[in-house]
């Protein structure tokens, strides 16, 4: 039996609970010396000592400590982070011709793995001072030539890091004068007209959106010039127009070099792709690397939550798509909203054809940045007033914004305790979204996936007529986003209210969704909401405006994106049936 030991120290209170754990452990009583406490006043875990009672997690008041046991020993890990910290195991994926993905839920190590063969982070295979890891990572020839190579600099990698939001903070200058440091390849021309940043190249980097900022971020790893590119969470901000511009310049930037790939768009994933590695384990405690796979095995296993060449089954449950419309059934009518009309300064003007919600129905919001999307939803929220004084007929409003702030001095209990909630979903909400652990945390410490599930959850659980989300799938891993679409069905079909829900993720959407709205218009300019269409409808009218086929997977049932050009693609277009329901 391999035992881990995790304490996280964003949590652990140290002496105000008066190590507890230390008090309570048996093997101390016993003079096993099982939980010590080190130089800097940090409680210590002995992995070879602890027997797994279980006790020392139960009586922790802030659930800082986790003992997992493994039925089987998973070897010394590739990296770890110290004694009683993350650690991951595996072997490292090497570079080889194509796109190469890494799929599976956060907190388990695809950023460590990705960092560690760009160079960013040196790998220190298990080699942790007072660590007491059994044996030691040996690595192959293959791995030892590469980290050789990386580290002498005679392999060349390109690096585009999930938190993109830092490159503002260290760059003070024009977006034209930092792609230009970086444009090696002498590519910047045709980079920015692709990634549509032509018009910002003079504004300061500081000054541009999210959106804007991921495209840079994306012109700049692309301009470098390297034999190795890694690219970290590239479809963050971008609608699935945008999305769909990055996958191509990826899989033509993979014909002469080699690609990896950290992506939570299932659809964008599997179109991307040439072969995976499924990660699994246990979030901000162990992961574990999959050997590689072919990407639709490799989906399929992973959607599966069993591997077959390792014999492993890391989920309980298989992650199932429905077929076919659900939206057919008797429609009762619940809710109406007016014909509406917005004018922002800027000239950038917004309407709204009126519109009638049926019980138990979860309408899609689809379209490209900039078009009104998160405008229609304010108008229905009340956040905005309408220039033609029409409003959404009164009735009990719930609405996670597309942009959410985390309260400082409020621990997630406090903020859960504050809301109109309905304490049952609630509960429901906390196992499915898994945050029962994060209860005594404040607010303001939470990563942006923990509080996104966290105001998620919240929105859910209050008692509403109508509920409104933008964007939710935003720092959400594919099993996360899966899990909140079977909750948001589950909770809208029972207690018949209704839901629109706003997001680029398409295989989100198909989840949700009866009927889809394909928004209308031009961004930042002029947008357009028409009436909800029945979803086969409303998704086909918004994949023709975008080019785009989708198919669904003999297997598994999930959308599949076509290849531009392959026989699918072709019969699709020419049948005028953009989008495969069934």
């Amino acid at each position: 039996m391999s035992r881990i030991a995790i304490i996280d120290k964003d949590k652990c209170t140290r002496e105000k609970c008066g190590y507890i754990c230390v008090k309570v452990c048996p093997g101390v009583l016993m003079g096993d010396e099982t939980v010590v406490i080190d130089s800097e006043g940090w409680p210590l875990i002995s992995e070879e000592l602890c027997t797994g009672c279980g006790i020392c997690p139960k009586k922790c008041p802030v659930d800082a400590i986790t003992i997992i046991n493994l039925a089987q020993e998973v070897g010394c890990p590739v990296h770890s982070y110290g004694v009683n910290s993350f650690r991951l195991y595996g072997r490292m994926p090497l570079p080889q011709q194509g796109v190469a993905g890494f799929i599976g839920k956060n907190g388990i190590g695809k950023s460590t793995a990705m960092k560690m063969l760009a160079g960013t982070l040196q790998a220190n295979f298990g080699k942790v001072e007072a660590a007491e890891f059994k044996g030691q990572y040996k690595q192959s020839v293959e791995e030892r030539h590469y980290f050789e190579k990386l580290a002498s600099k005679k392999t060349k990698v390109s690096y585009k890091p999930q938190n993109i939001d830092k490159i503002a903070e260290a760059f003070s200058g024009s977006v034209k004068e930092l792609l230009e440091k970086l444009d090696e390849r002498k590519m910047l021309g045709k980079y920015a007209k692709m990634l549509s940043i032509e018009g910002i190249l003079e504004r300061p980097v500081k000054n541009i959106s999210g959106g804007e900022l991921q495209r840079v971020a994306l012109a700049g790893a692309l301009c470098k010039d390297a034999q190795i590119y890694y690219f970290d969470e590239p479809s963050s901000y971008l609608d699935i127009g945008q999305r769909l511009v990055v996958a191509k310049l990826l899989r033509e930037l993979a014909k002469e070099k080699q690609v990896f790939v950290i992506e939570h768009d299932l659809a964008l994933f599997d179109y991307l792709t040439d072969y995976v590695y499924v990660f699994y384990g246990q979030e901000n405690a162990y992961g574990v690397m999959s050997g590689v796979k072919a990407s639709k095995a490799g989906v399929g296993e992973f959607l599966g939550g069993y591997l077959k060449a390792e014999n492993m089954r890391f989920r309980k449950e298989e992650i199932r798509f429905a077929k076919g419309n659900e939206g057919e059934k008797k429609k009762v009518a619940r809710l109406h909203y007016p014909k509406m009309q917005k004018k922002f300064a800027g000239s950038f003007e917004f309407s709204c054809e009126e519109g009638t919600l049926y019980e138990g129905e979860v309408v899609g919001i689809v379209g490209e940045n900039g078009i009104g999307k998160s405008v229609f939803v304010k108008l229905l929220a009340g956040e905005e007033k309408a220039d033609n004084g029409e409003r959404m007929e009164k009735c009990s409003i719930s609405y996670k914004p597309q942009y959410v702030k985390a309260q400082s001095g409020v621990s997630v209990l406090e903020y859960f305790n504050a809301q109109q909630v309905n304490s049952f979903v609630l509960e429901e909400c906390k196992r499915k979204l898994e945050i029962g652990g994060l209860l005594e945390r404040q607010m303001e410490h939470l990563s942006g996936g923990e509080l996104q599930r966290v105001v998620i959850a919240a929105a859910l659980s209050k008692e509403a007529d109508l509920y409104l989300f933008d964007e939710p799938s935003a720092f959400l891993d594919v099993e996360q986003r899966l899990h909140f679409a079977n909750l948001l069905r589950s909770v809208i079909g029972d207690s018949k209210k209704v839901a629109f829900v706003v997001d680029h993720d398409v295989v989100l959407v198909d989840l949700i969704a009866n009927r889809v709205m394909p928004f209308e218009g031009t961004p930042s300019k002029k947008g357009h909401a028409p009436v909800a269409l029945k979803k086969e409808d409303g998704m086909n009218a918004f994949l023709k405006g975008m080019g785009i086929t989708m198919r669904r997977d003999e297997q598994t049932l999930r959308p599949r994106i076509n290849k531009e050009g392959s026989v699918l693609d072709r019969e699709q277009k020419e049948s005028g049936k953009y989008y495969a329901s069934a």
